[in-house]
């Protein structure tokens, strides 16, 4: 009997934002496998669980993930966690998971921590429809992407790097300027804030204030956005008797 492989969700800035059974799941497992063991120490420390931690990253060799795969092959359960959120969205993780699977491995995802869902609900943008685009590309395919962006007619969830930020927000600016924008930033810590402006008005406001933090970046679709733009137009053709022009 193989042991199961636990997909173990982390606060992504407030230690608190951990669900029970994570916490019973990280005490109960003979071995964690972490994005950085030096980060999930922190987090382990703080909430008295005492397992033990391998590495598991980006750069992991083949050979890491064959050790995974056979501890649990051999009988052992093993939770993986990743430095915050959950593990699988934007880093190496599915490379451990699809080996699990390919093995007869049972894959036991916990819901829980994310940036993802609480900057769309806090965004005021529709939640009815939307895509995860990860983040920018840092060079080839950056203007493939963009312009890929600004052409989808739902909401768009996307990710961007501090020092690159003032690129995107101008990029955007250039195409779309009126387009509505929210950028969630140091979502769950102590200074978190929430942006909602159009694209140039957002470029402006980076242009004045210092860019810090980790952001999530939510663009209107096309869709909402054309639609919004009929409306003005209408509204601004209406004649102010009530009556739409002939």
């Amino acid at each position: 009997m193989t042991g199961i492989l636990y997909i173990v969700p982390t606060p992504i800035g407030n230690l608190a934002d951990i669900t029970l059974r994570a916490i019973e799941v990280l005490r109960a497992v003979p071995l964690i496998a972490a994005e950085d063991t030096r980060t999930s120490r922190r987090l382990l420390e703080h909430h008295g669980i005492a397992t033990p931690m391998t590495s598991y990253h980006d750069f992991s060799s083949p050979a890491a993930l064959d050790r995974l795969t056979s501890h649990l092959a051999a009988g052992s359960d093993l939770a993986l966690i990743s430095d915050a959120g959950t593990p699988g969205i934007n880093d190496p993780s599915y490379r451990l998971v699809n080996g699990a699977i390919a093995l007869g491995i049972p894959v036991v995802p916990l819901p829980g921590a994310t940036s993802i869902i609480p900057a769309l609900v806090g965004s005021g943008l529709p939640t009815d429809r939307f895509s995860f685009l990860g983040f920018v590309p840092r060079k080839k395919g950056r203007q493939t992407f963009l312009a890929e962006l600004v052409e989808r007619p739902e909401t768009s969830i996307f990710l961007e790097s501090p020092h690159r930020l003032p690129d995107t927000l101008a990029a955007l600016a250039a195409s779309i300027p009126d387009r509505r924008l929210c950028v969630a930033r140091e979502l769950s810590k102590l200074h978190e804030e929430f942006l909602r402006l159009s694209t140039l008005e957002m470029r402006d406001h980076f242009n004045a204030n210092p860019v810090r933090g980790e952001f999530v970046l939510l663009l209107e679709g096309k869709a909402l956005a054309s639609k919004r733009q009929q409306a003005a137009e209408a509204e601004a053709n209406r004649d102010p008797r009530g009556r739409m022009p002939l």
